[in-house]
């Protein structure tokens, strides 16, 4: 596959990775059981796997390694810290005082990705 595609499939894989985990925040906020739906339980999953394959193989194609590229690397670190935040955020917390928190923080770390993602910096808006 070629750059340009897999950076658009994993730009489009971004956004509905974010709009989902708005999604499934506000539910939880809301205390909905539409959270515990099947298609919320795996939907969010599938996408997510397309997401991180293709920005592995964008990253290939391009050759382009995380020990070479800080920001690269910065946008590693900040993933694993979102997943993390994520996972208390909707199942792991056991306040929902917490999980907004999370939730709030992950939306955070997520803006940060962005930052880095777009600025190719570690440290975006300060360059």
């Amino acid at each position: 596959m070629d750059p340009t595609t897999l950076k658009t499939l994993h730009l489009v894989t971004v956004a509905i990775t974010l709009a989902l985990f708005l999604l499934r925040g506000a539910w939880m906020i809301a205390g909905s059981q539409q959270l515990s739906a099947r298609w919320v339980r795996i939907a969010p999953h599938l996408n997510d796997t397309v997401l991180l394959a293709s920005g592995i193989a964008l990253a290939w194609t391009l050759g382009l390694s995380p020990l070479e590229q800080g920001w690269l690397a910065a946008k590693v670190v900040a993933l694993l810290i979102y997943i993390g935040l994520g996972t208390v955020a909707l199942t792991r917390g056991k306040t929902r005082g917490q999980r907004i928190a999370a939730w709030i923080a992950a939306l955070t770390v997520f803006g940060y990705m962005l930052g880095v993602a777009h600025t190719h910096s570690p440290l975006p808006g300060l360059g």
